[in-house]
């Protein structure tokens, strides 16, 4: 049996889950309302305050779906309780970050600023400190969306092997390259 799928979901107080029919599970809490599609082969009951998965056959497609969704689930539960917060600094000489409301501005070396609208759901805020790299902050309950939003910003300006340039994870580690010996 599935490691993931059958450890039970504990819902925090304040936070409240929905099941219609057709196995649409909504998610409400203080950050926000999240909904997920669940596979409608899959079994979801909710007893004092715990919320668990159970599957009718032991055949692969079950199985894979039984871990799956519980952890879907379960960032729903985390996200519109806690929410999720993800750091990203940018490294290099003249590289700057600013922003107003939700538009990013990202000065990157390359000949022309980069402007980013990031969604309503994820809120961002661009550090600059003197001494220290510029940073980005996003923030948000919807864990599927952060990420991808902290992808396509990172995907502007990769960290590259030879210096470390580029836009990273806060404590992401780049495996970094010799460049070439005078001969």
């Amino acid at each position: 049996m599935s490691r993931i799928g059958k450890a039970p979901i504990t819902v925090p107080a304040g936070v409240n889950i929905d099941v219609s029919k057709g196995n649409l599970v909504t998610v409400k809490g203080p950050k926000g309302e999240l909904t997920q599609q669940v596979d409608p082969d899959l079994v979801l009951e909710i007893e004092d305050g715990t919320l668990t998965l159970k599957r009718p056959t032991e055949s692969k497609r079950h199985r894979s779906m039984h871990g799956l969704y519980r952890s879907l689930i379960n960032n729903m539960v985390t996200g519109v309780s806690e929410g999720y917060k993800i750091q990203l600094e940018v490294i290099g000489v003249g590289y700057r970050v600013a922003n107003t409301g939700q538009l990013l501005e990202l000065t990157l070396g390359f000949s022309h600023p980069i402007y980013f609208v990031v969604p309503n759901e994820v809120k961002v805020e661009g550090k600059m400190e003197k001494g220290k790299n510029p940073m980005i902050l996003l923030e948000s309950h919807d864990k599927q969306l952060i990420g991808q939003v902290a992808a396509k910003i990172r995907s502007f300006r990769k960290p590259e092997p030879y210096k470390g340039k580029g836009i990273r994870f806060l404590g992401e580690e780049i495996r970094r390259k010799a460049g070439k010996t005078a001969g």
